[in-house]
């Protein structure tokens, strides 16, 4: 075999590359371990790039980004809802004073109407007692029998002569006269039959006239008038 020259430095370096040899005891730790080093737990936990850690960051943002939008949606309808109850509020309140103030006025209407209604019955009361004084003063009086001149006397025409003419009073707008007949008091409108064909024709304060087909009359004067 040929003899082969290698120098003392390319010795180290293939010593080197080859590593130490276990075998050879080194007590007092003069060789320099060349072995590549193995990576240890604390450097595999640190980020292996700046890159890496922004867009953790980044995605970290993404996920907490619909709950900054839900929480803003959130905080906007809560201040919508407040608005909305403290209009109606207010609304509430103004017609709440409105009928309060109809509920017055219907109030003072209705005592108005109960006064003059109260000053409506006094007089109808009033009215009535006249009525019943001139009533009881003509039940005193006999009647007054006058001559008759005609031979013959229309029917009916001696009993009313004996009636008397209290007076004109208007119901509901329509004019009623009051006639008493010796036994009770009778109200009676124009036109109407009084007595068998007898109609009042004609009503006055203090003249009420009666007609019969025949053509004969007769004049009542009231009780204030005589």
């Amino acid at each position: 075999m040929p003899s082969r020259h290698i120098s003392s430095q390319s010795f180290d370096d293939i010593l080197s590359e080859l590593g130490d040899d276990p075998a050879i005891p080194d007590p007092h730790g003069i060789r320099k371990s060349t072995a590549p080093q193995r990576p240890t737990p604390e450097s595999q936990m640190k980020p292996k790039s700046p890159s890496l850690s922004m867009n953790n960051i980044k995605l970290a943002g993404l996920k907490m980004a619909p709950l900054f939008i839900l929480g803003g949606v959130s905080i906007l309808l809560n201040g919508a809802l407040f608005l909305a109850f403290e209009s109606h509020k207010e609304a509430l309140k103004m017609e709440t004073h409105r009928l309060q103030d109809e509920l017055s006025g219907l109030k003072r209407e209705l005592h108005k109407q109960q006064g003059d209604l109260d000053e409506k019955q006094e007089d109808l009361y009033d009215t009535l007692e006249e009525l019943q004084v001139s009533i009881h003063s003509l039940s005193e009086k006999r009647p007054i029998s006058t001559p008759r001149s005609q031979p013959l006397a229309t029917p009916h025409e001696a009993e009313l002569r004996s009636w008397r003419y209290l007076g004109l009073i208007k119901v509901n707008g329509v004019e009623q006269a009051f006639f008493h007949t010796g036994k009770a008091t009778r109200m009676m409108a124009k036109n109407e039959l009084v007595l068998g064909e007898w109609r009042l024709m004609d009503i006055q304060k203090e003249l009420a006239t009666l007609s019969h087909p025949r053509g004969k009359s007769l004049n009542f004067r009231s009780a204030k008038s005589e």
